[in-house]
């Protein structure tokens, strides 16, 4: 992969973060010790000078399932559908994690990935708060460099033909491509201010990105980048993606019942933040939160909080 990129992602993961995020970093992987190799803070709090009531998101990365959990059903669980989602709280702080083998990690931010989730993440900003050695470092820096040309490659057929797109039309493009590969709760047009809030980010990552998919694919015939799939493949490609990525966001849904204790409240105090709605969890809903977090999903489409 050409120097650039790589040292984009290098530097972006290395630049501070909030003291007490950094220190959350540290303390959630003290409870992994024997499998803990990176962890990673990434999503809106990357951008807030006050991360009181916030809800902090982090990547667990480890080196192996079996070696993070005592239970082999989590295991079982984080390599079936990964990852696991868990809260964690730390000084004064709340967060959720979520849990991501190196290898899965790594999987899930190349075009081998069939779902966006991951390399739809990490083609945003992040940053790399905790790392085991020098090798776990370069291997996060290495599975992150991969997200954006992900992104680019699987965008640039969606444009529309007989144009020549900006390098931030099609990061736009490709944002609200993968928003509607998953079950999520932001408003529109949230696809178009993630580019716009940091426009010169996103020229640098994006040019970069386009030279490791020329340098892979080639150019054609007059200087553009190539994709490895014509537009109908794209197109195609993509139908599958939002098909799977909603079912998975049903499937991660149900487990996070198990796994993420109040993970129906969270549900719904993410979707009224984002949507603008008033849902309110029923107390039977507490008590059987898998049952009341499937009855909650054809609420959350009639109304529109989940597109």
């Amino acid at each position: 992969m050409p120097d650039r990129l790589r040292s984009l992602v290098a530097q972006e993961l290395a630049m501070p973060a909030d003291p007490r995020a950094a220190a959350m970093a540290v303390g959630l992987a003290a409870r992994y010790p024997q499998a803990a190799r990176a962890v990673l803070f990434y999503g809106s709090c990357l951008r807030e000078e006050n991360l009181d009531g916030r809800m902090l998101d982090f990547y667990l990365i480890v080196s192996a399932y079996r070696a993070a959990y005592a239970k082999k059903w989590l295991a079982t669980a984080n390599r079936l559908v990964p990852p696991n989602v868990f809260p964690f709280e730390h000084r004064g702080l709340i967060a959720k994690y979520a849990v991501l083998s190196e290898a899965d990690f790594a999987r899930l931010c190349s075009l081998e990935a069939d779902n966006v989730s991951v390399w739809a993440r990490f083609a945003q900003p992040s940053r790399l708060l905790w790392a085991a050695d020098d090798l776990a470092r370069q291997r996060a820096v290495a599975a992150i460099a991969s997200a954006a040309p992900t992104l680019l490659e699987l965008t640039m057929p969606m444009m529309p033909p007989g144009t020549a797109p900006g390098i931030l039309e099609m990061w736009k493009t490709g944002f609200t491509l993968t928003y509607n590969a998953e079950l999520r709760a932001e408003r529109k047009g949230r696809s178009f201010s993630i580019v716009d809030g940091d426009p010169a980010r996103y020229e640098r990552f994006g040019l970069a990105a386009l030279e490791e998919i020329a340098r892979r694919r080639g150019v054609g015939p007059h200087g553009e980048v190539t994709s490895i799939l014509a537009p109908d493949q794209a197109a195609r490609r993509w139908r599958t993606l939002q098909r799977r990525g909603k079912w998975l966001s049903v499937v991660r849904l149900a487990k996070a019942s198990f796994t993420y204790t109040g993970g129906i409240d969270y549900l719904a105090w993410k979707i009224n933040r984002h949507a603008g709605t008033a849902i309110e969890i029923k107390p039977w809903q507490r008590r059987w939160p898998l049952i009341g977090a499937l009855t909650l999903l054809p609420r959350l489409f009639r109304g529109g909080a989940i597109r």
